[in-house]
């Protein structure tokens, strides 16, 4: 019955030793995705700014018959603007 007792014991502490192990290993993967996931965030806040610039770029470099929808554009992001700084100033 001793014996019994010893060796389920053993197991429990195989099993305790062995979820430990993975749950160490599970952590280490869930750091190195959320490393992966801040850099993915961090590439795609630089690609919208590179649209947003880009998206400027075309506005400016508008054909001569573009002009007057390039400054309607531009008032428009102006405008824009203004209601951001009243807002931060609030």
């Amino acid at each position: 019955m001793i014996e019994d007792i010893r060796e389920v014991i053993s197991k429990l502490i195989a099993a305790y030793e062995a979820e430990k192990a993975k749950s160490e290993m599970l952590t280490g993967e869930l750091e190195k995705c959320r490393g992966s996931m801040e850099d993915c965030r961090k590439r795609i806040s630089e690609l919208e700014k590179e649209i947003d610039s880009l998206r400027l770029a075309e506005t400016m470099m508008a054909t001569s018959g573009d002009r007057d929808e390039a400054r309607r554009r531009i008032d428009r992001m102006i405008r824009t603007i203004d209601k951001c700084i009243t807002l931060i100033e609030s």
